[in-house]
């Protein structure tokens, strides 16, 4: 049975490949798309993470999603929460979304207030000289850029007076007064960033916030629990979009399993014939067509996890700030959901196989 169902394979090679690579297409989409999003998202956190803060403090018309709240909050502010206890560092910062050229966020910083949440680990040069200086991290630099060297930022030159390790906040980091002017947002900032004597106390310091006049309508939030808000569920559209791109894979395996499998029992009509007149049973027709349905969702989840590999290098090469996360979990759930799918679109040619009348399918021409 293995030498006649590796035969019917070969004897259609193109559409036995073209239905490995039906299943590959599959497992590239789900894991591809995951991918990049878990890449993003994590990164993201790793990021915010590593600013040094424990709390932060937002407009009271704010999201909580990095880049999306408004300009709004008076950067004096930050003076009034240096007073409080259990308060070692406040720095205002700019978080400005821009899609020209690509998706990045970009800060504009305090130097001093900044570094005070936690000192950067400069692999070259050092902090701004100047308005018009930058500080990138060592990704968009990738050894390519070198401090002194000018790159554009909205459209303005800005020569790059440092390099740091990747990590803290955004890859590119301007001075605060030259964000502001830049966009039309004097003494204004997107949010401030705030450091306690110790983490344990960021749930005091942020009642201390609450409670201080000018404040009662601020949206507020301890590092720790914005990281744990980071996650695929709590996110809007993140699980959506998760489900279409699934869906639409399944269903383009699902279709071309169907008519592969279909095709081949129609095509083999004479041969289930002569199966069932040696005393093939129903079951045992089923399970050599399911059989050859399973050689080809394996070879199509091997083909399509090598594509994803293929796929996140040539991305990394291209993009190199884009993170392409790949995990062992859902290595395993792109490949089960990619064969279940082909064993399904198999079934029902399968079962019209078992049921051909023996008599008929051997007069078949």
């Amino acid at each position: 049975m293995n030498k006649l169902i590796f035969a019917n394979l070969l004897h259609r090679p193109v559409r036995s490949v073209i239905s490995v690579l039906a299943v590959a297409i599959e497992v590239v989409m789900i894991l591809s798309i995951v991918g990049i999003f878990m890449g993003m998202l994590n990164d993201q956190k790793q990021r915010t993470n590593g600013i040094g803060a424990d709390v932060m403090v937002w407009p009271s018309n704010a999201s909580a999603f990095n880049g999306v709240g408004a300009v709004s909050l008076p950067q004096i502010d930050a003076d009034a929460l240096r007073n409080l206890p259990h308060v070692i560092a406040v720095s205002p910062v700019i978080q400005h979304l821009t899609t020209n050229g690509n998706v990045e966020i970009l800060f504009g910083i305090d130097y001093d207030t900044f570094n005070a949440l936690k000192p950067f680990a400069f692999i070259e040069g050092g902090k701004f000289q100047g308005p018009n200086d930058v500080i990138v991290d060592s990704i968009i630099a990738n050894d390519k850029l070198h401090v002194g060297q000018t790159i554009n930022i909205l459209d303005r030159p800005f020569r790059i007076s440092g390099i740091v390790e990747s990590g803290k906040g955004a890859r590119k980091l301007v001075p605060l007064a030259t964000m502001q002017e830049m966009i039309g947002t004097p003494r204004k900032v997107s949010l401030i960033y705030v450091k306690c004597d110790d983490p344990a106390n960021a749930d005091v310091v942020l009642k201390e916030i609450h409670s201080t006049p000018g404040f009662e309508q601020n949206t507020l939030m301890t590092i720790d629990s914005w990281l744990n808000e980071m996650t695929p569920s709590k996110i809007p559209g993140f699980n959506l979009a998760l489900e279409v791109i699934t869906s639409i894979a399944v269903i383009v395996g699902f279709l071309v399993i169907f008519q592969t499998m279909y095709t081949a029992v129609l095509e083999r009509t004479r041969e289930i014939g002569i199966l069932k007149s040696m005393g093939a049973s129903k079951f045992t027709i089923v399970a050599v067509l399911l059989r050859e349905c399973s050689v080809l969702a394996i070879a199509g989840v091997i083909v399509g996890i090598s594509l994803t590999y293929v796929v996140r290098s040539s991305l990394l090469h291209f993009f190199p700030t884009q993170h392409f996360e790949i995990t062992a979990g859902w290595l395993l759930r792109g490949a089960l959901i990619a064969f279940a799918g082909a064993i399904v679109g198999a079934i029902y040619p399968a079962w019209v196989a078992a049921r051909k009348d023996p008599i008929e399918a051997l007069a078949y021409e």
